[in-house]
């Protein structure tokens, strides 16, 4: 199983940015579709964005504008770039990935069976 190291996480104003990293282990990361969730406190994890293996991209309508996924497959990471920070941001953040055809995009928990630690992201009003 491939093994994702997520950084970027921290605290920031509102209107701010943040850019999350996640790295994995291995050489075929070429072969998976990518995705970030979020978890607040209380609530259950939720998708943000997706990026597939052919570089379409896909994300949760709360997000739309001001975050972009983008994937490095030579340096084996996905990047999460958040613009526009809000309050309502603040959760911890996961990557996850899976093996998928070039074009298939996933979006829920459940389709990915690799998962990073998580990052703390904290937006403060």
């Amino acid at each position: 199983q491939v093994q994702l190291a997520e950084s970027g996480g921290g605290l920031v104003q509102a209107g701010g940015s943040l850019r999350l990293s996640c790295t994995a282990s291995g050489r075929t990361f070429s072969m998976y579709a990518t995705g970030w969730f979020r978890q607040a406190p209380g609530k259950e994890r939720e998708f943000v964005a997706s990026i597939t293996r052919s570089g379409n991209t896909d994300y949760t309508n709360s997000v739309k504008g001001r975050f972009t996924i983008s994937r490095d497959n030579a340096k084996t990471t996905v990047y999460l770039q958040m613009n526009s920070l809000k309050p309502e941001d603040t959760a911890v953040y996961y990557c996850a990935v899976r093996e998928a055809n070039y074009y298939s995009a996933y979006a829920s928990v459940h389709e990915y069976d690799s998962w990073g630690q998580g990052t703390q992201v904290t937006v403060s009003s």
